[in-house]
């Protein structure tokens, strides 16, 4: 009896090692696709930026029905994006008010009110920079201190620098 107790959990087991490597082997196959393809639409956009200059009225991070973004736009993408929240600015350029999808890596550093020179890809904000050609630095979050530094602020330590 307790022989064909233990087949039948090795059996069990084995029917779920091989269903885990089936899906492993799919979700690498899967991953390489949409690598290709996000590589593919980088370039694309990559070839496309321009220059521009931007007076930055507000950003946001908005749902892309509530974005103002044209119609077109809400329509191409896919119905599994369409809830998520985007990174928005709203910019003045010329005489123009325009919505722009921004880039995440570079959405916090993008200051408020102020002008900057942009890489504008179509709608897309690739890359920014102040009006001097220096990096934007964001100033909504402050640097935290390290757990050194927060023992020397107890101790009343002078930091070393």
């Amino acid at each position: 009896m307790e022989e064909y107790i233990l087949s039948r959990i090795t059996i069990v087991l084995l029917i779920i090692l091989v269903i885990l490597i089936a899906v492993l082997i799919a979700l690498y196959f899967m991953g390489k696709r949409l690598q290709a393809r996000q590589a593919e639409s980088e370039a694309q956009i990559q070839s496309m930026k321009q220059p521009m200059t931007l007076l930055v009225i507000d950003k946001k991070r908005l749902k892309l029905k509530e974005s103002g973004l044209p119609d077109q736009v809400i329509q191409q993408t896919p119905w599994y994006a369409k809830r998520s929240k985007v990174p928005v600015v709203k910019a003045k350029v010329g005489p123009q008010f325009i919505n722009f999808i921004c880039d995440e890596k570079i959405f916090d550093s993008i200051p408020v009110k102020k002008q900057i020179k942009a890489m504008v890809s179509g709608i897309y904000i690739v890359e920014a920079s102040n009006m001097r050609g220096g990096k934007l630095q964001s100033d909504e979050a402050p640097r935290k201190k390290g757990w050194l530094e927060k023992l020397q602020e107890k101790a009343g330590a002078k930091p070393v620098k």
